[in-house]
């Protein structure tokens, strides 16, 4: 019994061993690939957010208002989700955090007596919201390992075309933003129509600091279309450099989990085995024991009874029909 549980021990610390490796190859991969993320990372935020500071700018000329993609719906349509997570899992609380955000702004636009459209970006997003009974309006995957501007520039014309049709009363992002390798939070952000804060008679400031060529109304129709796929793409990377970090701390978890369960099998069969030693020890020490109770004489050495059996043939039993060992005579001197 105890041989066969060092065997069924032995398997465990196989098995451990070879998800131990896997685990640590996919924590070297998760932390190369969030370095070559976060630079990506680095170098679009400025753009997206200097785009949106111009378009701050023209809303102080007024010309916001009449832009289709960013008038305020009055009434009517649907509050749109723009939730991104990741098509693959073992991320931790990666892809739960986010579905959890979303599922809460769901639920807080129905209590307002909106109904919901969502747009999944990520494979993890689709199959819970499908299984949950959601409704799932547009679906984009392969989009979250490594997004690129074009993949920012689909996912726009979708959302933007449902919202310039007036379909979409309000378009939310529900990303996770990259603060650095070790922390990353979950957002909700305001993406159609773009919030503005008139701050009193800051309007007139505005318009008498800046002119604008050719017009502000002309330039929005420029500007608009490139900073949803700008805003997008911002959001992409940062959701797609969060992925790999929040990765690489699950896989050193997971590591760290297999080392600790690697040591206790391997004391647990150590255990098992002195266990298995003693008891052939005990074995061993029981029948010599029983052997010298077979009443044997003392002087004999080889016994004729073991446990009440005879070991050799009655004629071989007697000693007088035991063959004599032959002496050489001694050489003559």
């Amino acid at each position: 019994m105890a041989g066969g549980q060092e065997r069924i021990l032995r398997r465990r610390i196989a098995a451990t061993e070879s998800t131990k490796k896997i685990t640590r190859a996919m924590e070297l991969i998760a932390a190369t690939r969030v370095v070559q993320a976060q630079e990506r990372t680095r170098k679009a935020r400025p753009y997206a957010e200097q785009i949106t500071g111009v378009i701050l700018d023209l809303a102080g000329a007024g010309a916001t208002t009449s832009h289709p993609l960013l008038a305020e719906r009055a009434e009517g349509g649907k509050a749109a989700f723009v939730v991104v997570t990741s098509d693959r899992g073992l991320a931790g609380a990666y892809n739960s955090a986010v579905i959890r955000a979303a599922e809460r702004e769901i639920q807080a636009a129905r209590t307002e007596g909106l109904d919901y459209s969502l747009f999944v970006v990520g494979k993890k997003a689709l199959t819970y919201f499908r299984f949950r009974g959601y409704k799932v309006d547009h679906v984009f995957l392969g989009k979250t390992d490594r997004p690129t501007y074009e993949d920012a520039r689909e996912i726009g014309q979708a959302v933007g075309g449902a919202f310039e049709a007036g379909e979409l009363a309000r378009v939310d992002l529900v990303y996770t933003r990259f603060l650095s390798a070790g922390s990353q939070r979950v957002v909700v952000r305001r993406f159609l129509p773009l919030e503005i804060d008139d701050g009193g008679s800051d309007g007139d400031n505005l318009r008498a600091d800046f002119e604008f060529e050719p017009s502000p109304e002309g330039i929005l129709d420029v500007l608009v279309p490139r900073y949803v796929e700008a805003r997008l793409y911002a959001a992409l990377l940062d959701a797609s450099a969060s992925e790999h970090a929040s990765r690489q701390r699950a896989m050193k978890a997971a590591t760290d989990n297999a080392e600790e369960l690697i040591i206790s099998l391997a004391r647990a069969m150590n255990r098992a085995r002195q266990d298995a030693i003693t008891t052939e020890i005990m074995e061993i020490v029981s029948g010599a024991e029983a052997l010298s109770q077979t009443g044997a004489g003392e002087d004999d050495l080889l016994p004729d009874h073991v446990l009440g059996r005879h070991i050799f043939p009655a004629h071989l039993t007697d000693h007088q029909h035991l063959p004599r060992p032959h002496h050489a005579a001694p050489a003559p001197s």
